[in-house]
């Protein structure tokens, strides 16, 4: 992406690509942008864009998409300071649920994450102020 303008596009892309996959981890330095992409693709899947936001201080919020009615999580595991803590709000529970999880700070948790979580890695090019968003399928 070159700016925000093309953030809806890159969203847009990245749902159809999602498959059948359901947990999502979003690796990339702070500002680099994870949060704002996850509330477009919020908004692309069916969920009121006023009511999405980082999730910092609740660590989790649950949105329901107007659309669908399904579930999505959005995790913030920036302020966890270990895996105990993840374990303790239930955090392998929702993984398993089969609602879409997206996870920001993974990195916190990663003993955690399943199997079949698809990585998610927002670079910033700080020359450009550009991103690239890469997304990995498990093996």
């Amino acid at each position: 992406m070159n700016s925000l303008d093309d953030l809806e596009g890159a969203a847009y892309k990245f749902m159809t690509e999602m498959g059948d996959y359901t947990v999502f981890a979003f690796y990339g330095e702070m500002g680099a942008g994870k949060t704002t992409f996850i509330n477009e693709l919020c908004h692309l899947l069916g969920v009121e864009t006023d009511i999405t936001s980082s999730p910092s201080f609740a660590i989790i919020n649950e949105y329901r998409s107007d659309t669908t009615a399904e579930l999505i999580y959005h995790f913030d595991c920036y302020r966890l300071e270990n895996e105990a803590e993840a374990q303790d709000i239930g955090a392998e529970d929702y993984f398993d649920c089969g609602a879409v999880c997206l996870i920001e700070w993974p990195e916190r948790i990663e003993g955690l994450l399943p199997d079949d979580t698809v990585r998610v890695d927002i670079t910033v090019d700080h020359d450009t102020q550009s991103r690239l968003v890469k997304m990995t399928l498990p093996e």
